[in-house]
This record gives structure tokens, sequence and C-alpha cells, in this order.
């Protein structure tokens, strides 16, 4: 069961943005980011319980990796279609519009649901 106020990512997302405006990354892109490490920490903290979900951020070369990580074993269903007027239902299908890659991968403590985006060429 979560709290009634969720935990707070303002931390985490100047991170993110920091990180990659340093690294000339393009606003829209960089916006994309922003959307979905906000999709995976609010489920994080909505479905898994979880009251500060443990972020890690990643900047290869060409490649950033975002990993959020839960106590909850239960991995996220895969994204499927969802009504376009449900209240929720739709951040995983948000995830997969917006990044080049994303998964989940359990962990002897929880799971960790990552996403990756590519630099522009």
């Amino acid at each position: 069961m979560c709290a009634f106020n969720p935990p707070d990512w303002s931390v985490v997302r100047r991170e993110l943005q920091a990180v990659l405006a340093a690294s000339d990354w393009p606003p829209d892109a960089i916006a994309d980011a922003e959307l979905a490490l906000h999709e995976l920490f609010v489920n994080a903290w909505k479905h898994a319980g979880c009251q500060a979900p443990h972020v890690i951020v990643a900047l290869r070369p060409h490649t950033l990796r975002v990993s959020v990580c839960d106590d909850s074993p239960d991995l996220p269903e895969p994204p499927a279609y969802t009504d376009p007027y449900a209240v929720s239902g739709r951040g995983l299908q948000l995830v997969r519009a917006l990044t080049h890659r994303f998964g989940a991968d359990p962990r002897k403590d929880g799971k960790v649901i990552w996403f990756e985006l590519d630099a522009a060429a």
C-alpha cells in the first residue's frame, strides 16, 4: 500500500536534465527522458509501494540508460492497448513510445525497470 503523497522526484529530474544538457542532448530528447523517468518513478511508488525509488542514470557515449529500482518482485505486464479515455494505465505505453528500448529485470530484492535513449547522430 502506498502513501497518499508521491515521493519528490525533482532532484532526480534536475540531475537528469543537467547530465543531458552538459552532454549537448537536444531539448526534445531531454523532455522525453524526463517524462519516461517520471512514469517509471511514479509506477515504483504507486504499484510497488516504494517511498524512495532508487534511480540510476548512466550516460554512455551515445546512449542514455535510466533504471528505477524498487522492492517488489512483481514484473510489469507488457504494455497493451488501453482505453484512451481511461484515467490511468498508459504509463508503460508512453515509455515504450518515448524511448528506444525498455524492460524489466528481476533482482534478488525486487526489480529494476529501465529504458534507453540513443543520442541523435
